[in-house]
């Protein structure tokens, strides 16, 4: 069975990581699928839910440089973070 991931975060615009190619890149090379989802009440609170194939493949994707650059590019807090792991 295949983990799944709930990922919150905050972003500094919506819209530009909504429209971002970087979660595809970074992750579809890896067999990991996202969904994206946004708060109604247009906060800059934005989460994932991912479906992962290896964690530790993707623990080391996440602590790379390509993944530091991609949340830039996005806009994302990585203070903001917040990851559950279905159990």
């Amino acid at each position: 069975m295949m983990p799944t991931l709930m990922i919150f975060h905050e972003v500094d615009d919506v819209e530009r990581w909504l429209s971002s190619p970087k979660r595809e890149e970074v992750f579809g090379p890896l067999g990991i699928t996202v969904r994206t989802f946004i708060d109604p009440a247009k906060s800059n609170r934005v989460g994932l839910v991912a479906q992962v194939p290896d964690m530790e493949t993707f623990q080391r994707i996440m602590e790379s440089a390509e993944a530091a650059e991609a949340m830039k590019f996005d806009g994302v807090r990585p203070e903001t973070i917040l990851m559950l792991v279905e159990p």
